[in-house]
């Protein structure tokens, strides 16, 4: 399985995005112009699958650069999870050299285990840190 991850919002078609968003239990509801504004104000990136030419996996990152990041929106298309591609997103995205340094923080109510690997820990039941 050939992919390339994708670095900034504007490398990527908004429709592509609203897709994957619609596939999850926290953003499915959002309107196309939130997500729009979503996109606009963070750092996203995606990741590419290059046999379907198909955006399968999204990520935002909102930050003030200096103490805190809070990563947002990860999503994998449901037909392409247990690939490994999350822990490839996921694993990009925290080694961007901006974000070196920052307290981490996400929401996640099922996916502790991933973001464990990455040194988040748990400290509510939907909450992590690093």
């Amino acid at each position: 399985m050939e992919y390339r991850i994708i670095d900034g919002a504007q490398n990527m078609k908004l429709e592509d995005i609203q897709r994957l968003l619609k596939m999850t239990y926290w953003a499915d509801k959002r309107s196309p112009e939130t997500v729009e504004k979503s996109v606009r104000n963070a750092s996203c990136y995606g990741i590419f699958l290059e046999d379907v030419n198909k955006l399968v996996g999204f990520a935002r990152v909102i930050s003030d650069y200096a103490t805190t990041f809070y990563l947002a929106d990860v999503i994998i298309d449901p037909a392409y999870q247990r690939q490994g591609l999350g822990t490839a997103l996921v694993s990009y995205v925290l080694s961007r050299p901006v974000y070196q340094g920052l307290r981490g923080i996400l929401l996640t109510k099922n996916a502790h285990g991933l973001y464990r690997k990455f040194g988040f820990e748990l400290n509510t039941e939907r909450a992590m840190t690093r």
